[in-house]
């Protein structure tokens, strides 16, 4: 379950149980958040790209950062797109995931888990998973040429090739789960979609170049 606390933050009660762990998903609201803790970002581009890093700072394009360092977070920017939180505590390895449309048709999500796995020996049997606040099916309309993308994780449905609208909390969790993580370890926000709530999330959807953007971190403190 995520839980909204006092500063405007969705915490995964999963997460706020391993001890050292940093993270959050943060609002419209959490302009604070994370506070004074150093951040290692990218310059986002909607891609699969995964960056591993090992200090706080700018890594260039990419969409997702895996470290298994102390004393700083690993963070990205979202609004509308899927923010995605991951922990493995038997390695000590964290990442953050910014999956759009684009990345989740890219399969972003398994190629984090892929490269936790080659560079520090990670299990996708082994972490937990928190997927925050993101557009709804019921705001996400594409045409045919993106919803095409996503007939391997929707073989059930039959107008992928027309106008129609797409559930990417719901890809995210078939992707995970062809890649072998158990749904137990998945926490997914529901009934949160950013375009429906302008009271508490940013939103390209709804507000186009006036949108803000909701920062999502996780790390290991000193």
């Amino acid at each position: 379950m995520l839980i909204l606390d006092s500063t405007g933050v969705f915490r995964a009660e999963s997460f706020s149980r391993i001890p050292g762990l940093v993270h959050g998903f943060g609002t419209r609201v959490s302009q604070s958040w994370p506070g004074s803790l150093p951040t290692a970002v990218v310059r986002q581009v909607h891609s699969a790209e995964v960056v591993v890093v090992d200090a706080p700072g700018e890594y260039g394009e990419a969409d997702a950062l895996v470290t298994n360092q102390s004393g700083f977070v690993v963070a990205i920017r979202t609004a509308d797109c899927v923010p995605a939180l991951i922990v493995d505590p038997e390695t000590h390895t964290v990442a953050a995931v910014h999956a759009g449309w684009r990345g989740m048709a890219a399969e972003i999500l398994s190629r984090t888990l892929d490269k936790m796995s080659r560079h520090f020996g990670s299990r996708p049997a082994d972490v937990l998973i928190a997927i925050g606040p993101a557009i709804g099916q019921c705001c996400f309309e594409v045409g045919p040429e993106v919803a095409a993308q996503f007939r391997p994780w929707f073989p059930e449905r039959a107008n992928l090739s027309e106008k129609t609208k797409i559930d990417l909390r719901e890809t995210a969790l078939r992707q995970l789960a062809a890649a072998g993580v158990s749904p137990e370890a998945i926490t997914a926000a529901e009934d949160q979609c950013t375009r429906c709530h302008p009271e508490r999330f940013h939103s390209w959807r709804r507000d186009a170049q006036q949108s803000g953007r909701m920062l999502s971190a996780i790390g290991w403190q000193d």
